[in-house]
């Protein structure tokens, strides 16, 4: 692009006021001169330049040159570099220039007038400090007019005069300088010196020795800037024509608004903005907030309604008055009804009960407590999400449900900025403003389900949400306002911890929801699953009844689970069959016995198979843990001829296939003292099998039901059908705690176990266990395996064998192993 017009102007008048440069022949130059780097621009022979200099070679370099004749050699630097003065840092071609004048600064700088003489090569560097200095090679350079030469200069002249004509900010002259100039090389250096070009196309223009290549770049460079010149131009006839219809529609619309306003008529978009400010004056606002709608609001009467700005001011506006920014429900707090509603909707879940009337006492006491952050944690179907509508109807509140599944926008919690078209604020705010209280409780559900992606990570919007700490100033980017949630009673739920966000867990009250016994599942069925799949099914108490007995075979025989989820749809099943029923006039009313049970829903699909499992030897009854609730794991053990081979199958994952092989390597260490063959491994090979093999499992709780299953197999004495086995083992023997005991132990007692083999120190939470799931079932507290095989086989296994246990026991004291 060309340079500002005062440069411009500048730069015509000391080349006209030298008009002929400066003669030097090529004998008078030395071989030698100090280099002057120049960096942002190339300095042409018969031209006059203007360099300013501060760096330190370059202020050596024109001191060394003033001392002698005056004459510098100017090199351009690589635009590359950052202005180092370096050689590496120098093109190879340059100027030979004679110093005209030179201006020392107050600050150690110097201003200097070159005039350039020769074009150079700088064919060797022959010294470095204080100034550079080249053996320059100095190149004759053809300034002939030729025919083409004089074609070539036309057209120059003559895209000269179209680029003046289109930027008006060029001196008008500029044109007529250049037609004054009779000397070919002196047009093309005057003209590639006076239009701002990039540094390598000047460069190329100095180092092409021909001149009509000189030309014919200079040329092409021109025609991509009268381009260039072309489009702007259009663009700004564009942008004028349009501000100018703009303007003059706003004029108009002045001028209607005036009439109107003489014929008394209102104008209806004016009305609505008066609407605004009177509904926002109603309100109670906070400080800063009343503060930021009068703002938006003085900004809304200013601009037209054209204006897409203006929509976006006015949905706004909408949403500040919409929000119940000091809004708040009463909380009845009266704990005996809190208690009976929570005992209406829910059978047991004592402790969370507890929770809930603890909080109500604390508010009683003192008004201005911070909302409680819960979070339910448990199987599906154990009543998460209908607990928070339960909690909301005790307190009085409103309730509001937000499912988190799947969710990975962080602004879905944070909402978007109000630059962006269609922009929202978060789902927080979103909910808060549809139940219309700054007090609700607020069920975030599925925590355990948040993902992450490249929207950013919802789980990390929630740490702000839910820290009482920081809560009372949550700024949503769409407000981009300070909104109090420390009133909110959140509410989450999650099937397991371990996806949940640490940072986050940490700011939660975890209450853990475990399964129901089959004792519970029937009260629950009875006071609130079946009166409600009657009634949805269009039934009532004198057409259907369900006996208590018909419901436990339901849950024995046809769910298995640890909620409620399954059993109701069985209900749902059975009260829709007697619907067909009566819809087909084929029956009055149906008594659902348990031996009407299958007649609606088909054969038993669930049966007990731990007795017929376990009566061969090699199968142990172990306890699992999963999102879904406990589980009874079989864990099956053979042997085959062959020899140091162990086969892991079942779909295990790495801690579980570990624990197997922690497992085989304890019993082969105990093998003596347990009455088997010490060089059993010698000669057989072991396959351990979990079934379920579509099912993928993992987790080191499976150990000590693993090592008793080898111990069964080589033994070939079957386990206890009555016998099922938790913990994790070590290479010493020693059994270690686990996690989900309580789970576990439901899930042991759907399966008909009588015993369970426990780590000791499990033992505080099996205490933990109401009374009412533990009748029946006996606990046996283990901390070493010699302890887990007596509780687990019926007869006692074969003697030790004395020789074989005396090499095991020596090889243990001189070979211990390492971890």
């Amino acid at each position: 692009m060309p340079e500002p017009q005062d440069n411009k102007r500048a730069g015509i008048e000391q080349f006209q006021a030298v008009p002929q440069p400066q003669q030097v022949r090529i004998e008078d130059i030395p071989d030698v001169l100090p280099v002057l780097p120049i960096s942002n621009n190339v300095i042409f022979p018969s031209t006059i330049t203007p360099v300013a200099i501060g760096k330190p070679k370059s202020l050596a370099a024109v001191e060394s040159a003033m001392t002698a004749d005056k004459l510098i050699a100017a090199i351009a630097m690589r635009p590359v570099t950052e202005g180092e003065e370096s050689a590496e840092n120098l093109y190879e071609y340059g100027t030979v220039c004679s110093i005209l004048k030179l201006l020392r600064m107050p600050d150690g700088t110097m201003r200097i007038l070159v005039q350039g003489l020769r074009k150079a090569k700088a064919a060797e560097i022959v010294e470095r400090e204080p100034a550079i200095r080249a053996r320059l090679t100095i190149i004759e350079e053809a300034s002939a007019r030729t025919p083409e030469t004089e074609a070539l200069m036309r057209n120059v002249t003559e895209l000269i005069g179209k680029i003046v004509a289109m930027a008006s900010y060029l001196p008008d002259d500029l044109r007529n300088a250049a037609m004054s100039i009779s000397d070919p090389l002196m047009l093309v250096y005057l003209v590639t010196t006076l239009f701002r070009l990039k540094i390598e196309e000047k460069q190329q223009i100095l180092e092409l020795d021909d001149l009509t290549e000189k030309y014919r770049l200079l040329l092409r460079i021109l025609n991509r800037e009268v381009e260039i010149l072309e489009i702007g131009g259009k663009i700004k006839e564009d942008v004028q024509a349009e501000i100018g219809k703009s303007q003059r529609e706003y004029y108009l619309r002045e001028q209607l608004k005036a009439i109107q306003q003489e014929l008394g008529e209102t104008d209806e978009t004016q009305a609505e903005v008066e609407d605004l400010g009177r509904r926002l004056a109603a309100l109670d606002l906070p400080d800063e907030v009343r503060t930021e709608a009068d703002r938006e609001l003085k900004r809304l009467r200013r601009i037209p309604p054209i204006s897409p700005e203006h929509q976006m001011i006015r949905t706004y506006l909408d949403w500040i008055i919409e929000l119940p920014w000091r809004v708040t429900t009463e909380d009845n707090l009266d704990l005996k009804r809190a208690r009976t509603i929570l005992d209406e909707d829910h059978y047991g879940l004592d402790n969370v009960k507890e929770r809930i009337v603890e909080y109500l006492a604390v508010r009683s006491l003192k008004a201005d407590t911070h909302g409680a952050i819960l979070c339910f944690v448990g199987p599906p179907g154990t009543g998460k999400t209908s607990l928070g509508q339960s909690i909301a109807r005790a307190l009085g509140r409103e309730f509001i449900r937000m499912s988190l599944g799947g969710m990975r926008d962080e602004a879905e919690i944070r909402g978007h900025r109000r630059t962006y078209i269609g922009a929202m604020p978060g789902r927080i705010i979103q909910s808060i403003r549809r139940g219309g209280s700054s007090n609700p409780v607020m069920m975030l559900d599925e925590l355990d389900k948040v993902g992450t992606d490249f929207r950013g990570d919802p789980s990390s919007a929630l740490l702000e949400v839910l820290d009482p700490a920081q809560n009372s100033t949550f700024r949503d980017h769409y407000l981009d306002l300070a909104f109090d949630l420390s009133q909110v009673l959140f509410i989450s739920t999650a099937n397991v911890l371990d996806t949940i966000q640490p940072a986050l867990r940490d700011r939660v009250e975890v209450i853990h929801l475990s399964g129901y016994t089959t004792e519970e599942k029937v009260h629950i069925a009875v006071g609130y699953l079946v009166p409600r799949q009657i009634k949805e099914n269009g039934l009532d108490a004198q057409r259907i009844e369900f006996k208590p007995e018909a419901i436990r075979r339901i849950i024995e025989e046809y769910t298995r689970e640890a909620g409620v989820r399954g059993l109701e749809r069985q209900i749902g099943a059975i009260c829709r069959k007697v619907a067909f029923k009566f819809a087909s006039h084929e029956q009055q009313r149906a008594v659902v016995t348990a031996d009407a049970v299958p007649d609606y829903l088909g054969p038993q699909k669930i049966f007990r198979e731990v007795a017929r499992r376990t009566a061969t030897a090699g199968v142990a009854t172990g306890l699992a843990w999963t999102e879904t609730g406990g589980d009874v794991l079989f864990i099956e053990a053979t042997k085959m001829p062959g020899g140091k081979s162990l086969q892991l199958t079942g779909q295990l994952g790495g801690v579980m296939q570990e624990s197997a092989r922690a497992a085989l390597s304890c019993v082969r260490a105990r093998a003596g003292a347990l009455g088997l063959p010490p060089d059993f491994y010698d000669t057989f090979d072991l396959h351990l099998h979990v079934p379920a093999g579509a099912i993928p499992k993992d987790g080191p709780s499976a150990g000590v039901a693993m090592a008793t299953a080898i111990v069964s197999c080589l033994s070939g004495i079957p386990v206890s059908n009555k016998v099922a086995l938790t913990g994790e083992i070590t290479l010493t023997g020693a059994v270690l705690p686990v996690g989900g005991i309580k789970a576990k132990v439901l899930a042991a007692g759907r399966a008909g176990i009588s015993k369970i083999v426990v780590p000791a120190r499990n033992e505080n939470d099996v205490k933990e266990i109401p009374e009412n799931l533990r009748d029946g079932i006996e606990f046996v507290f283990v901390e070493d395996l010699g302890q887990v095989f007596d509780a687990a086989f019926d007869q006692p296994l074969p003697k030790p064998r004395r020789k074989a246990h005396a090499r095991a026991a020596a090889h243990l004291v001189t070979d211990p192993p390492t971890a």
